[in-house]
Protein backbone atom coordinates (compact mmCIF):
# COMPACT_ATOMS: atom_id res chain seq x y z
CA UNK A 1 0.00 0.00 0.00
CA UNK A 2 1.29 3.46 -0.90
CA UNK A 3 1.90 5.77 2.04
CA UNK A 4 -0.47 8.71 2.26
CA UNK A 5 2.33 10.91 3.69
CA UNK A 6 6.05 10.21 3.59
CA UNK A 7 9.37 11.92 4.05
CA UNK A 8 12.74 10.70 2.78
CA UNK A 9 16.13 11.95 3.95
CA UNK A 10 14.57 14.89 5.79
CA UNK A 11 17.09 17.39 7.15
CA UNK A 12 16.47 20.72 8.84
CA UNK A 13 19.58 22.59 9.92
CA UNK A 14 19.97 25.74 11.97
CA UNK A 15 23.61 26.61 11.46
CA UNK A 16 25.58 23.62 12.71
CA UNK A 17 22.59 22.17 14.54
CA UNK A 18 20.64 19.51 12.68
CA UNK A 19 17.24 19.56 14.39
CA UNK A 20 16.08 16.87 11.97
CA UNK A 21 18.91 14.71 10.67
CA UNK A 22 18.20 12.32 7.82
CA UNK A 23 14.73 11.15 8.84
CA UNK A 24 12.75 8.66 6.75
CA UNK A 25 9.12 8.39 7.81
CA UNK A 26 5.90 7.11 6.23
CA UNK A 27 2.31 6.78 7.40
CA UNK A 28 -0.32 4.61 5.75
CA UNK A 29 -3.92 5.69 5.03
CA UNK A 30 -6.03 5.34 8.17
CA UNK A 31 -3.02 4.58 10.37
CA UNK A 32 -2.41 6.16 13.77
CA UNK A 33 1.34 6.73 14.16
CA UNK A 34 2.82 7.88 17.47
CA UNK A 35 6.07 9.79 17.87
CA UNK A 36 7.92 9.97 21.17
CA UNK A 37 11.32 11.16 22.29
CA UNK A 38 13.04 13.39 24.80
CA UNK A 39 12.78 17.17 24.65
CA UNK A 40 14.93 18.47 21.82
CA UNK A 41 14.65 15.25 19.81
CA UNK A 42 13.35 17.13 16.74
CA UNK A 43 9.74 15.95 16.90
CA UNK A 44 8.03 19.33 16.53
CA UNK A 45 10.56 20.40 13.90
CA UNK A 46 9.64 17.27 11.95
CA UNK A 47 5.97 18.30 12.15
CA UNK A 48 6.86 21.75 10.89
CA UNK A 49 8.68 20.19 7.95
CA UNK A 50 5.76 17.92 7.08
CA UNK A 51 3.23 20.76 7.37
CA UNK A 52 5.35 23.18 5.33
CA UNK A 53 6.11 25.70 8.07
CA UNK A 54 9.64 26.22 6.71
CA UNK A 55 11.84 25.00 3.86
CA UNK A 56 13.86 21.83 4.36
CA UNK A 57 17.64 21.82 4.22
CA UNK A 58 17.44 18.49 2.37
CA UNK A 59 15.01 15.68 1.66
CA UNK A 60 11.69 15.06 -0.04
CA UNK A 61 8.08 14.95 1.19
CA UNK A 62 5.30 13.19 -0.70
CA UNK A 63 1.53 13.13 -0.32
CA UNK A 64 -0.13 10.21 -2.11
CA UNK A 65 3.13 9.70 -3.98
CA UNK A 66 3.24 13.26 -5.34
CA UNK A 67 6.17 15.48 -4.33
CA UNK A 68 4.98 18.41 -2.16
CA UNK A 69 8.40 19.53 -0.86
CA UNK A 70 8.27 22.98 -2.50
CA UNK A 71 4.69 23.72 -1.45
CA UNK A 72 3.98 26.24 1.36
CA UNK A 73 1.81 25.42 4.38
CA UNK A 74 -1.46 26.86 2.98
CA UNK A 75 -1.19 24.72 -0.13
CA UNK A 76 -0.42 21.61 1.90
CA UNK A 77 -3.41 22.36 4.10
CA UNK A 78 -5.60 22.61 1.01
CA UNK A 79 -4.30 19.20 -0.08
CA UNK A 80 -5.30 17.66 3.25
CA UNK A 81 -2.53 18.09 5.85
CA UNK A 82 -3.60 19.80 9.08
CA UNK A 83 -1.79 20.24 12.37
CA UNK A 84 -2.36 21.36 15.93
CA UNK A 85 0.11 23.13 18.22
CA UNK A 86 1.35 22.31 21.72
CA UNK A 87 -0.06 25.64 22.92
CA UNK A 88 -3.49 26.27 21.33
CA UNK A 89 -3.60 29.29 19.05
CA UNK A 90 -7.24 30.40 18.74
CA UNK A 91 -8.31 33.90 17.76
CA UNK A 92 -9.05 34.94 21.33
CA UNK A 93 -11.44 37.77 20.47
CA UNK A 94 -13.59 35.58 18.23
CA UNK A 95 -16.22 33.13 19.35
CA UNK A 96 -15.66 29.38 19.23
CA UNK A 97 -17.93 29.17 16.18
CA UNK A 98 -16.13 32.00 14.38
CA UNK A 99 -12.77 30.32 14.99
CA UNK A 100 -13.97 27.10 13.39
CA UNK A 101 -15.74 28.83 10.52
CA UNK A 102 -12.59 30.80 9.65
CA UNK A 103 -10.70 27.51 9.44
CA UNK A 104 -13.44 26.01 7.26
CA UNK A 105 -13.29 28.96 4.86
CA UNK A 106 -9.55 29.62 4.78
CA UNK A 107 -8.23 26.08 5.16
CA UNK A 108 -11.17 24.05 3.92
CA UNK A 109 -11.88 26.38 0.97
CA UNK A 110 -15.62 26.42 1.69
CA UNK A 111 -17.97 29.23 0.73
CA UNK A 112 -19.86 31.11 3.45
CA UNK A 113 -23.00 28.97 3.67
CA UNK A 114 -21.12 25.70 3.39
CA UNK A 115 -18.58 26.84 5.97
CA UNK A 116 -21.39 27.61 8.45
CA UNK A 117 -22.85 24.13 8.06
CA UNK A 118 -19.42 22.49 8.25
CA UNK A 119 -18.41 24.49 11.34
CA UNK A 120 -21.64 23.47 13.09
CA UNK A 121 -20.95 19.83 12.26
CA UNK A 122 -17.39 20.03 13.60
CA UNK A 123 -18.54 21.72 16.82
CA UNK A 124 -20.99 18.89 17.39
CA UNK A 125 -18.37 16.23 16.70
CA UNK A 126 -15.88 17.78 19.13
CA UNK A 127 -18.36 18.48 21.93
CA UNK A 128 -18.19 22.26 21.56
CA UNK A 129 -21.68 23.05 20.25
CA UNK A 130 -22.89 24.43 23.59
CA UNK A 131 -19.93 26.84 23.62
CA UNK A 132 -20.35 28.07 20.06
CA UNK A 133 -21.01 31.70 21.07
CA UNK A 134 -18.45 31.86 23.85
CA UNK A 135 -15.28 33.90 23.24
CA UNK A 136 -12.33 31.58 22.65
CA UNK A 137 -10.33 33.51 25.24
CA UNK A 138 -12.80 32.45 27.95
CA UNK A 139 -12.29 28.71 27.45
CA UNK A 140 -10.56 26.39 29.90
CA UNK A 141 -7.61 24.25 28.80
CA UNK A 142 -9.58 21.16 27.72
CA UNK A 143 -11.95 23.23 25.62
CA UNK A 144 -9.07 25.18 24.10
CA UNK A 145 -7.49 21.86 23.16
CA UNK A 146 -10.77 20.70 21.63
CA UNK A 147 -11.07 23.99 19.77
CA UNK A 148 -7.52 23.58 18.46
CA UNK A 149 -8.52 20.15 17.19
CA UNK A 150 -11.81 21.46 15.81
CA UNK A 151 -10.06 24.17 13.83
CA UNK A 152 -7.74 21.58 12.29
CA UNK A 153 -10.68 19.30 11.47
CA UNK A 154 -12.56 22.18 9.88
CA UNK A 155 -9.95 22.27 7.10
CA UNK A 156 -11.19 18.80 6.01
CA UNK A 157 -7.86 17.03 6.49
CA UNK A 158 -6.86 13.59 5.31
CA UNK A 159 -3.86 13.59 7.64
CA UNK A 160 -3.82 15.36 11.00
CA UNK A 161 -0.63 16.08 12.96
CA UNK A 162 -1.30 16.31 16.70
CA UNK A 163 1.49 17.99 18.68
CA UNK A 164 1.26 17.09 22.40
CA UNK A 165 -2.47 17.77 22.45
CA UNK A 166 -2.79 15.94 25.78
CA UNK A 167 -0.32 18.11 27.65
CA UNK A 168 -1.58 19.79 30.84
CA UNK A 169 -4.88 17.90 31.04
CA UNK A 170 -6.21 15.99 34.03
CA UNK A 171 -6.80 12.26 33.67
CA UNK A 172 -10.53 12.80 33.23
CA UNK A 173 -9.97 15.49 30.59
CA UNK A 174 -7.44 13.25 28.86
CA UNK A 175 -10.02 10.45 28.68
CA UNK A 176 -12.41 12.83 26.89
CA UNK A 177 -9.75 13.81 24.39
CA UNK A 178 -8.58 10.24 23.75
CA UNK A 179 -12.17 9.13 23.13
CA UNK A 180 -12.53 11.90 20.54
CA UNK A 181 -9.28 10.94 18.80
CA UNK A 182 -10.34 7.27 18.75
CA UNK A 183 -13.59 8.32 17.07
CA UNK A 184 -11.64 10.20 14.40
CA UNK A 185 -9.45 7.15 13.86
CA UNK A 186 -12.51 4.91 13.51
CA UNK A 187 -13.78 7.29 10.81
CA UNK A 188 -10.62 6.65 8.80
CA UNK A 189 -8.63 9.81 9.50
CA UNK A 190 -4.86 9.31 9.33
CA UNK A 191 -3.25 10.49 12.57
CA UNK A 192 0.34 11.30 13.48
CA UNK A 193 0.59 12.13 17.19
CA UNK A 194 3.53 13.47 19.20
CA UNK A 195 2.87 12.91 22.89
CA UNK A 196 4.74 12.60 26.18
CA UNK A 197 1.75 11.03 27.97
CA UNK A 198 2.48 7.46 26.92
CA UNK A 199 -0.55 5.72 28.37
CA UNK A 200 -2.84 8.01 26.36
CA UNK A 201 -0.83 7.63 23.18
CA UNK A 202 -0.68 3.84 23.44
CA UNK A 203 -4.48 3.64 23.59
CA UNK A 204 -4.71 5.06 20.08
CA UNK A 205 -1.69 4.25 17.94
CA UNK A 206 -0.96 1.33 15.65
CA UNK A 207 2.76 2.01 15.31
CA UNK A 208 5.38 3.98 17.25
CA UNK A 209 8.47 5.98 16.31
CA UNK A 210 11.07 7.14 18.82
CA UNK A 211 13.31 10.08 17.95
CA UNK A 212 16.49 11.29 19.63
CA UNK A 213 18.92 14.01 18.55
CA UNK A 214 17.08 14.60 15.29
CA UNK A 215 17.15 10.96 14.17
CA UNK A 216 14.81 8.00 14.35
CA UNK A 217 16.09 5.68 17.03
CA UNK A 218 13.50 2.91 16.64
CA UNK A 219 10.16 2.27 14.99
CA UNK A 220 7.67 -0.57 14.88
CA UNK A 221 4.97 -1.97 17.13
CA UNK A 222 4.46 0.13 20.28
CA UNK A 223 5.50 -2.74 22.55
CA UNK A 224 8.67 -3.51 20.57
CA UNK A 225 9.74 0.15 20.51
CA UNK A 226 9.11 0.73 24.21
CA UNK A 227 11.03 -2.49 25.03
CA UNK A 228 14.04 -1.39 22.95
CA UNK A 229 17.10 -0.83 25.15
CA UNK A 230 18.22 2.26 23.21
CA UNK A 231 14.76 3.79 23.53
CA UNK A 232 14.72 3.18 27.29
CA UNK A 233 18.12 4.82 27.58
CA UNK A 234 17.30 7.84 25.44
CA UNK A 235 13.70 8.45 26.42
CA UNK A 236 13.04 6.76 29.74
CA UNK A 237 16.50 7.33 31.17
CA UNK A 238 17.32 3.71 32.07
CA UNK A 239 20.64 2.04 31.45
CA UNK A 240 20.60 -0.09 28.25
CA UNK A 241 22.88 -2.58 29.96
Amino acid sequence: MQAILSGTGLVKSYGRLRAVDGVDIAVQPGEALGIVGPNGAGKTTLFGALAGAFPLSAGEIRLDGAVITPLPAPRRCALGIARTYQVPRPFLGMTVFENVQVAARAGGDLKTEASIDHAAQILGATGLRAMANRPAGALGLLDRKRLELARALATRPRVILLDEIGGGLTEGELDVLVALILTLKAQGLTIVWIEHILHALLRVIDRLVCMAEGRILAQGSPRAVMDDAQVRAAYLGSDPE
